[in-house]
């Protein structure tokens, strides 16, 4: 499934469009874009040494987009890259560019908040975290 026409050096996550994320047209469901967004997400955030889940901070969006270009539907196997285009204090814009057949099919974002779990509010995010994040920015061309 690996397109050709994408950078080699971009992080890129493979998979299918499933049935159940479809809708009475046979398009992918609008909403079902952020679950591939996010499992695509994830995925780059573990090739970075992160992994989400427990800890005393957490990543919730704050923003989120999604912009359709071609129709995806079931089974098709798409390839979605993920860039790091922002890096503040206490959040991060990832970026999301997904392929089908050598064309863009979906673009999309979501902005997410380092908060702590125990105040519920936003925090920075931490140095060791940052680390491992900042390298990502600059290596990010979208």
């Amino acid at each position: 499934m690996l397109d050709e026409s994408m950078p080699p050096e971009s992080f890129r996550f493979e998979t299918r469009i499933r049935f159940i994320d479809t809708d009475a047209s046979g398009r992918i469901h609008y909403t079902a874009m952020f679950r591939y967004f996010e499992s695509a997400e994830i995925e780059w955030m573990r090739s970075r040494g992160i992994i989400y889940g427990g800890g005393e901070f957490t990543f919730p969006r704050v923003h989120v987009e999604c912009d359709f270009n071609l129709a995806l539907r079931h089974d098709d196997p798409i390839a979605i890259e993920v860039f790091l285009t922002k890096l503040g204090r206490s959040s991060a814009r990832l970026e999301f560019r997904t392929w089908k057949d050598g064309e863009v099919a979906a673009t999309g974002a979501v902005v997410i908040v380092c908060m702590s779990r125990a105040t519920q509010r936003a925090i920075p995010i931490p140095d060791e975290l940052r680390k491992k994040l900042q390298p990502a920015v600059a290596a990010s061309t979208i």
